[in-house]
């Protein structure tokens, strides 16, 4: 593993997954500094100890599986596919929530009598040569096919355009990216039943060895986590402030978490509302609920009397020490012992 000061991590750098991880990472409060687009390096004002390289997906998971890049965004299928053997990268967070798609296997739709990964293998099975399958990923393609019995079968490395190659004669079939599947009807192909092989997104890794050796590559890995963690629980949640009547704040309360999903996050925050006529009895109560049960709070608040309800975004929900970074740190720990 290469030995160096800098800490290093690497986002994609062209293309829909390049714009979606520089936004990401400024949603998350962490944004990108490039003030010449041709760079092929920036900084993060917030982490002044992490320099930003950008780099083609698979290059991604290359470099920090040998170490000469500490972290990278990244798709789950490349990490899959060219993450090695060793166990030299960790997927810290393995749903970033953005770069959805799905590795599939895809026939054309001329094969009227393959719908399913088992017809697939029948099919296989009965002709006089190697089924020939196009894709660029040979290692979770040699995996799958072996695994549902799809033999014999050539697999035939191609990057690009792969769904014209059953039309042009070098392939019978493909294994590819799919995201909205108009792609393949465009190219007169079908994903079969049961030939997902992985659903992939962004993920964030890390350099197992880096985060062992190296204690600021373990405390730039925190700051990642408690962001990226902060920032995607905050998106399904909303914060409520509304006023309430009530003899005192213990009184409100206990109707507040009398209801289903007023409770919040540990529970209501209430304080008085000085009212122009005096009335001590007016209080304003706050709370964060899920963003798929507002309808369901505000609701609950009328039926408890109250009022005047403001319901506002919320960017950051920090825990006090996420999942994810226990688990990094159990991980971390394995290869320390």
């Amino acid at each position: 593993m290469l030995e160096r000061d800098e800490i290093r991590i690497s986002l994609p750098s062209k293309g829909r997954l390049a714009e979606e991880a520089v936004e990401f990472m400024a949603a998350c409060g962490l944004k990108v500094h490039k003030p010449n687009p041709r760079q092929y390096a920036a900084a993060i004002p917030a982490l002044p100890g992490l320099t930003v390289l950008f780099q083609r997906p698979t290059d991604i998971v290359i470099s920090v599986r040998d170490g000469s890049v500490d972290f990278g965004i990244t798709g789950l299928d490349v990490t899959k596919e060219h993450g090695g053997t060793q166990d030299e990268i960790l997927v810290l967070h393995e749903a970033l929530g953005f770069g959805g798609c799905r590795l599939a296997v895809a026939v054309p739709e001329s094969w009227t009598a393959v719908r399913s990964v088992a017809d697939l293998a029948q099919e296989a099975r009965s002709w006089k040569r190697p089924l020939r399958v196009a894709t660029q990923f040979t290692h979770l393609a040699q995996d799958f096919l072996t695994a549902n019995g799809v033999e014999p079968f050539e697999l035939v490395y191609a990057e690009g355009t792969l769904e014209v190659a059953p039309t042009i004669g070098y392939a019978d079939c493909i294994v590819d990216l799919v995201s909205s599947g108009q792609t393949l009807q465009d190219n007169r192909l079908r994903a079969l039943e049961g030939g997902v092989i992985l659903r992939s997104q962004a993920v964030l890794i890390a350099n197992r060895a880096a985060l062992s050796r190296r204690s600021e590559v373990l405390g730039i890995a925190r700051t990642l986590l408690e962001f990226t963690e902060a920032h995607l629980r905050a998106q399904d949640h909303l914060m409520i402030v509304a006023n309430m009547r009530g003899e005192s704040p213990h009184a409100i309360a206990s109707r507040m978490l009398g209801e289903r999903v007023l409770g919040g996050l540990q529970g209501p925050t209430i304080a008085p509302v000085l009212v122009a006529d005096g009335n001590p009895n007016w209080y304003a109560v706050q709370i964060v609920v899920r963003r798929d049960a507002l309808i369901e709070a505000i609701a609950e608040l009328r039926a408890i009397g109250g009022s005047g309800v403001v319901v506002t975004p919320v960017t950051y929900i920090f825990e006090e020490e996420p999942d994810r970074y226990r688990a990094m740190m159990a991980a971390v720990q394995e290869v320390s012992q």
